[in-house]
């Protein structure tokens, strides 16, 4: 028997990898965040016990469950590369980070309620606070976190032509939960820091609790609308009608061709799979309609399927 590579057949096969162009990359960075995370996190916890500062603890124990976050990305990105061309999955495992990203969404809800909850708490029992070193601490930890934001959006310049980082990280569900655990570390920095010093020169030892509430509610506002778009990916929702448009109007570019059929959905971080029925008056191979849509980058899958329209009902004369 021939090789399996020597298989008519395996001409038309094709990959299901589906993983992002900057996949590596974007693991080795949240891999080195996580090492930043893990010191300052121990640093800022203990400055906290003992400083008496409920931001700067919630800062700590904040960047703590951040770790584990960011180490959640990390074995995304780790076994999404392991199984990518596994037969196990059927499309890839182009959505193990928008999983990841999920579950990364449902940990900060968490974490913005813990830290709603030691604030309130905090608020009634209005320790004494040591500024001086809760400040130092503080804005050490806002360092160590803009550094993290600096790698993590060191991807900004290796998208696609035009692509910002914005759209990068909404394309890679796993980094941008990676990169928005960083930011809600940075914010609970900020938060921490104005309080501090609102509480040293001014006397307002409150404001040190209430800033913690405000990180809270933006943290939950934050962990929502990734928990939406991770989830949206999941589902295989169609969060891109633009493209299934685009596809319709490449298929249907001849006056005898009619898309009746249309699925098009995520497979991977920038990657796309279409699944389309088409009735012609010509009816011809799959072939030919695919090679109107070779312009579409994203299109990772397509699968045609073509029917011939009898003369009676003919499209040309239905369009005329």
């Amino acid at each position: 028997m021939s090789p399996m590579h020597d298989h008519p057949l395996e001409r038309w096969r094709h990959e299901h990898d589906f993983l992002g162009a900057d996949h590596e990359k974007n693991e080795r960075r949240t891999r080195l965040v996580i090492a930043l995370t893990l010191v300052m996190m121990v640093a800022e916890i203990a400055a906290g016990l003992l400083t008496g500062s409920m931001a700067l603890l919630a800062d700590g124990w904040h960047m703590a469950t951040h770790a584990g976050a960011l180490a959640l990305s990390a074995a995304a990105y780790a076994y999404a590369r392991r199984h990518a061309r596994s037969s196990r999955y059927v499309f890839g495992t182009g959505k193990v980070g928008d999983l990841a990203g999920f579950a990364s969404a449902v940990l900060l809800a968490a974490i913005a309620g813990l830290i709603g909850f030691e604030s309130i708490q905090h608020l009634l029992a209005r320790s004494a606070i040591r500024f001086d070193e809760a400040i130092l601490v503080a804005v050490v930890g806002l360092g160590v976190n803009l550094a993290s934001a600096l790698i993590l959006g060191a991807g900004s310049g290796h998208g696609h032509e035009g692509e910002t980082f914005h759209d990068h990280v909404h394309a890679d569900h796993n980094l941008r939960s990676a990169y928005m655990h960083v930011l809600a570390d940075a914010l609970t920095s900020v938060f921490a820091i104005a309080a501090l010093l609102a509480g040293k020169f001014l006397g307002w030892a409150w404001t040190d609790p209430v800033c913690g509430l405000v990180g809270a509610l933006v943290i939950l506002r934050w962990s929502l609308g990734l928990a939406r778009d991770a989830g949206a990916v999941l589902l295989d929702a169609e969060r891109d009608s633009e493209l299934a448009e685009r596809i319709r109007a490449r298929l249907e570019e001849t006056h005898g061709d009619r898309v009746t059929d249309l699925h098009v959905w995520r497979v991977g971080p920038g990657r796309f799979a279409a699944i389309a029925s088409l009735v012609s008056d010509d009816a011809r191979a799959p072939e030919h309609y695919k090679e109107r849509l070779t312009d579409i980058a994203c299109l990772a899958h397509v699968t045609l399927e073509v029917n011939p329209c009898p003369g009676e009902h003919s499209l040309v004369a239905e369009r005329s």
